[in-house]
């Protein structure tokens, strides 16, 4: 170590410790020490000789005043000579432009550095200041969260993307199922019926343009937000790494373009293909014009809204669990994680009739929902959340009040009709044998309902019976 010090360094330098003499003693063979290093020199060892020369000391050292002063001056000097260095090599930018002063304070009320003459001028006389080196870690740590922030709404869009790709993907499938199933039906019919199936291939066509022109507009969108919030973080992440009062002359800059507010994606209702207008009731309203008997189905479920687990008919008008959960888009209308499906067509006035047929299924509900009902958790289809409902579970009958009222049935029917005045704001259900009242729920109709049915059973499905039509719908109620 006495190696690399400079020849005085050398000569004002323990041979003990290797640094600048503390309280310097010599001995009486001319070779000093410092006094701390030569007393624990000597505890270690069993005798008072030089640790140079080995020449046995009797008397006690004598410190030496000359070589005390010289090593303090030294000491001053080398001090003096850093300073002015530090002063010659100051970053200009760490010096202020006003008064010639190092920044050594950081105006809390303007969000900038000055200096000490600054913080007595009239300007930030009455402003809270804090030494600089408190504000860059102030500075960084606001960095450090504005980056945060910015990463996870990027996380955001990137997964908003994602969906908005799936769900392109399945508008492509929906529109391939509503091709499939309106070319079979087209293929019952007459020649003379081909202009009708164009005009509702040319409809579909439009719409799944239209929505998937709609949808990838969003991706476009969205990935330039990705690309904006990215450089976002490019530059915070470039800042984050200068050190010292750099930080703060961008730090306004930089904090109002990364607290810069963003949209945050979502995905709005209606922005999948309208499948029931296509395939709900086809062969009825194509009937119309024809003038001719057709099936005619007065619910039709709607896909949009059933849960991953549910597969239904391809006509729409039965459902029934899985095991398996499809790969579909996680939009505001389908119900997740409840094994649920509405109706197509909600009601707000008049009335409407169905039946289901439950047949050999064990676990069922059947009824109308509020439109306003959560689909995104499990909820009970009781009064209180929205749903007018009766079910069949653990072999028991039950409507869905609050508290539950337990019905007993003297059969088990096979087909549950449902009732609905939405004017009356009643909802009854009956036997679809014979007509048998089971339940009827009062309760004011105050926003739009649809046809609801949950399902727990994978054997036995859930199905709307058609209704036998000539000119009308015949309906029960």
């Amino acid at each position: 170590m006495a190696g690399r010090l400079s020849l005085p360094e050398v000569d004002l330098s323990c041979p003990i410790c290797c640094e600048i003499f503390r309280e310097p003693v010599v001995l009486k063979c001319s070779h000093s020490f410092c006094a701390p290093c030569l007393q624990q020199y000597w505890t270690r060892g069993q005798s008072r000789d030089c640790p140079l020369c080995r020449t046995r000391s009797l008397d006690d050292p004598v410190p030496s005043l000359t070589l005390k002063n010289l090593c303090e001056s030294y000491i001053q000097e080398s001090e003096g000579l850093e300073d002015k260095a530090g002063e010659l090599y100051c970053d200009p930018g760490e010096m202020c432009p006003l008064h010639g002063e190092k920044l050594k304070l950081f105006c809390l009320s303007d969000k900038e550095p000055i200096c000490v003459v600054c913080h007595t001028s009239r300007r930030h006389k009455q402003h809270d200041c804090c030494p600089v080196s408190e504000a860059v870690v102030d500075v960084k740590e606001k960095i450090k969260s504005a980056l945060s922030s910015l990463q996870e709404k990027r996380d955001a869009f990137d997964k908003m993307k994602k969906n908005y790709e799936d769900t392109v993907a399945h508008i492509q499938v929906q529109a391939r199922f509503v091709e499939r199933r309106t070319r079979e039906e087209f293929e019952k019919l007459h020649t003379f019926l081909q202009a009708e199936e164009e005009a509702r291939m040319e409809a579909l066509k439009a719409e799944e343009e239209q929505k998937s022109r709609a949808m990838m507009q969003k991706i476009e969108e969205i990935t330039r937000d990705i690309t904006s919030v990215s450089e976002s973080i490019r530059d915070l992440e470039e800042e984050i790494a200068l050190e010292g009062i750099s930080v703060l002359h961008k730090c306004k800059r930089t904090l109002a373009r990364a607290n810069c507010p963003i949209e945050d994606p979502g995905m709005a209702n209606g922005e999948l293909l309208d499948v029931a207008k296509y395939v709900g009731s086809l062969t009825f309203h194509v009937w119309e014009k024809m003038r001719k008997i057709v099936k005619y189905t007065p619910v039709t479920l709607d896909p949009n809204t059933a849960a991953p687990w549910l597969v239904l008919s391809d006509d729409l008008t039965s459902v029934r669990d899985s095991d398996e959960k499809q790969k579909l888009p996680d939009n505001p209308e389908r119900y997740d994680p409840d094994t649920g499906v509405l109706g197509s067509e909600g009601l707000t006035s008049g009335k409407r009739a169905w039946d289901v047929s439950v047949g050999g299924n064990t676990a069922w509900v059947v009824g109308v929902a509020k439109e306003s009902v959560q689909k995104k958790e499990k909820v009970s289809s009781v009064l209180k959340n929205g749903y007018l409902c009766v079910y069949f579970y653990h072999k028991m009958y039950f409507a869905g009040t609050s508290p539950l009222t337990r019905l007993n049935l003297k059969r088990n029917p096979q087909r549950i009709r449902v009732l609905l005045d939405c004017d009356k704001g009643r909802v009854s259900f009956y036997d679809g044998q014979d007509n048998t009242h089971i339940y009827t729920f009062k309760h004011a109709i105050t926003e739009t309902v649809f046809p609801y049915f949950w399902v727990g059973c994978q054997q036995s499905p859930l199905t709307v019976e058609p209704l036998e039509v000539s000119v009308k719908a015949v309906e029960y109620c």
